[in-house]
């Protein structure tokens, strides 16, 4: 509407003093204030000036609407870029606030494991395969980082392991992912097996704790730690806790369903163990 009046504003003028105008003769001619040889000025003072005075009084009214129209437009649009100013300010001061928690943590983590070489790095894109559970970090070989590397969370949680690497970016393939295997300890009294991806369960985002010792005795609500077996991986990590016991009918145990101490959806920062001392 605005913007048709201010490209139309004088035709329109011009037809509505025009239709003012002819109103105003008719209307004196026929109430007798104008007689047929009654000369043109006369006949056309009175009606004029009314119609020039109403004409006036409207297209002032029609550009003092745009120009308030335009100067409210104006402010909205600077309050508006103020307030996501603010928002901006609001989420890096979040951000920060939190990124410093996470920092102090790991230093304390470092601080109960001073064997281990940590390396941080940022969360920058999950990946989208169905068939797979990894993420893009934001550092790689330049910053010292090497395939297979442990990766942990500030709380010293296991998220998984180095599976790609780039100059300036690795590929972490989570502890849920079919291609992951860890050694682990569970219960009371340390019985081993190990922790794997399968399809089933990775898409409920839990893990598979199987190839475990005859007799072994595990209970849900068991905390699974990392044996440290192979090498691959510090002893002593928290993978996660047993949600479910499986059985054979027997009552012989199958297999258990580790649900990770770590949250991957709400991963936004890792650390990466570059070295630590292997216990024999």
């Amino acid at each position: 509407m605005k913007e048709y009046l201010k490209k139309n504003g004088i035709r329109i003028g011009v037809i509505v003093l025009a239709v003012a105008l002819l109103v105003g003769i008719g209307n004196a001619a026929r109430d007798g204030q104008i007689g047929f040889v009654h000369s043109t000025t006369g006949v056309l003072s009175a009606p004029m000036q009314k119609v020039l005075s109403s004409t006036v009084n409207l297209f002032n009214s029609i550009y003092g609407y745009l120009y308030k129209y335009d100067s409210l437009m104006a402010e909205n649009e600077s309050l508006r870029a103020q307030l996501a100013d603010a928002q901006k300010s609001a989420r890096d001061g979040i951000e920060a606030s939190e990124e410093n928690v996470r920092l102090r943590e790991a230093l304390y983590l470092r601080q109960k494991h001073t064997d281990y070489i940590l390396e941080s790095a940022k969360v920058v894109l999950w990946s989208s395969s169905n068939w797979s559970s990894s993420f893009t970090i934001s550092k790689g070989a330049t910053s010292g980082i090497e395939l297979l590397d442990p990766v942990i969370t500030e709380y010293g949680a296991l998220v998984g392991q180095i599976t790609e690497l780039g100059p300036t970016w690795a590929t972490v393939s989570t502890l849920i992912d079919v291609d992951m295997s860890v050694g682990a300890y569970v219960g009371t009294n340390g019985s081993s097996g190990m922790v794997v991806g399968e399809y089933a369960l990775m898409k409920d985002k839990t893990a598979k704790l199987t190839f475990l010792a005859d007799g072994a005795q595990i209970f849900t609500g068991d905390e699974v730690l990392t044996s440290g077996s192979g090498g691959a991986f510090p002893a002593g990590l928290v993978i996660g806790t047993l949600t479910s016991v499986q059985t054979e009918a027997g009552g012989q145990i199958e297999y258990g369903v580790v649900t990770p101490q770590c949250d991957l959806d709400a991963l936004v920062q890792v650390f990466i163990i570059k070295d630590f001392q292997v216990v024999e």
